[in-house]
C-alpha cells in the first residue's frame, strides 16, 4: 500500500510559477512509475507528466516546455515545476503512482489567474 500526500498547489497570477510535491509512504518508491494528473471542473482527469522509474519523461503536449517533473528517490518524493502558468492550467493536481496497482493523493488546488 502506498499513500501520496501533495503540496505546493495555491493562487498564482498568470505567467507565474508553482512547484507541487507529493511524499510517498512505503519503501516501493524507486521501483513506481510517478505521475501528475489535473481534472478541471466538469472534465475528465488527464495526464500531465509520467516519470519512470529510469528517469525519461512523458508530458501532455499542453505543458511541453512549462512543466517540469523529477523525482528524488532519497526522499520518496516528485515533484512538478509549474512555470509560465496560464489560465487554462487552472484545475485540482492529483498525484498518481503504479506498480501493479494504481494510488492517487488527494489532489491539491491549482488557480491560475488572468
Amino acid at each position: 500500500q502506498v499513500q501520496l500526500v501533495e503540496s505546493g498547489g495555491g493562487l498564482v497570477q498568470s505567467g507565474g510559477s508553482l512547484r507541487l510535491s507529493c511524499a510517498a509512504s512505503g519503501s516501493m518508491f524507486s521501483r513506481l512509475v510517478m505521475g501528475w494528473y489535473r481534472q478541471a471542473p466538469g472534465k475528465q482527469r488527464d495526464m500531465v507528466a509520467e516519470i519512470r522509474t529510469s528517469g525519461s519523461t512523458t508530458y501532455a503536449n499542453s505543458v511541453k516546455g512549462r512543466f517540469t517533473i523529477s523525482r528524488d528517490n532519497a526522499k520518496n518524493t516528485v515533484y512538478l515545476q509549474m512555470d509560465s502558468l496560464k489560465p487554462e492550467d487552472t484545475a485540482v493536481y492529483y498525484c498518481n503512482a503504479r506498480l501493479v496497482s494504481a494510488y492517487w493523493g488527494q489532489g491539491t488546488q491549482v488557480t491560475v489567474s488572468s
